[in-house]
């Protein structure tokens, strides 16, 4: 693979709480990825109350009383066109390429911009009957970083298609974790693997790299261990932060 650009020397902060759970401030406004706030089953809960702006729905089912209780409380939920038809009370869906603005303390504005995801191997049109739909986002501003946030997509075509729009990417919060179910696609890949994150930070150009949705949850069969030395085998190890 070919060099990418240096990192950035100051990244905003990532905090990331296990599953697809991931919290961080950019712009001056706090955006929370997928919250799992239930008590404790298959994943890990988060401590501590979350004051967040956005919350960052990837896919369409979203549920649980945590969850609503947060989206309740927050004045922006983005997600999928068929998740803001669904969840009510101010959500937005967003289709592929579709903005919204968010305004700034202080002055000036974040975009947010729903990218392309799909949720299987396949063409989206296949997958999407049978896994839903999901979504990515790309948030962007003057003078602030590209942050791509994947969401639930195991599709490099979609990536490739980011790239050539937004590319290079600061930030990537890449979902991970190489999902599997015995039932689903005859046991293929819903989500990334470790192999196709790393090979998805190369086509993004990403100088930082926030792996999430790779431990807490019975159904990820790769962890921290198989990101970290797929990202060495093709020498962009120094591109993970691991958000803690």
């Amino acid at each position: 693979m070919s060099s990418l650009p240096s990192a950035p020397a100051d990244p905003f902060p990532v905090r990331v709480f296990g599953g697809p759970t991931a919290l961080f401030e950019y712009g001056g406004l706090r955006f929370l990825t997928d919250p799992t706030f239930d008590a404790p089953g298959d994943y890990t809960r988060p401590a501590g109350d979350v004051e967040v702006v956005g919350v960052l729905v990837v896919r369409r089912s979203w549920s649980g009383t945590g969850r609503r209780a947060l989206l309740a409380d927050v004045p922006l939920t983005l997600t999928t066109p068929g998740g803001g038809q669904r969840l009510g009370n101010g959500a937005r869906g967003l289709a592929d390429w579709e903005s919204v603005e968010l305004h700034r303390p202080g002055g000036g504005t974040i975009t947010v911009t729903g990218v392309p995801a799909v949720h299987g191997p396949g063409p989206r049109e296949e997958v999407e009957p049978v896994t839903g739909q999901v979504v990515g986002f790309v948030l962007t501003g003057q003078d602030l970083p590209t942050v791509y946030v994947s969401g639930d997509n195991a599709s490099l075509d979609a990536v490739k298609e980011i790239a050539e729009r937004f590319g290079p990417i600061d930030t990537a919060l890449l979902f991970a974790g190489a999902p599997r179910f015995p039932e689903l696609f005859d046991n293929q890949l819903i989500v990334l693997d470790s192999s196709r994150a790393a090979e998805a930070a190369h086509l993004l150009g990403a100088r930082r790299v926030v792996p999430v949705h790779y431990d807490s949850w019975a159904h990820f069969t790769e962890g921290r261990d198989e990101l970290a030395a797929s990202f060495t085998a093709v020498g962009l190890a120094d591109r993970l932060d691991w958000g803690r």
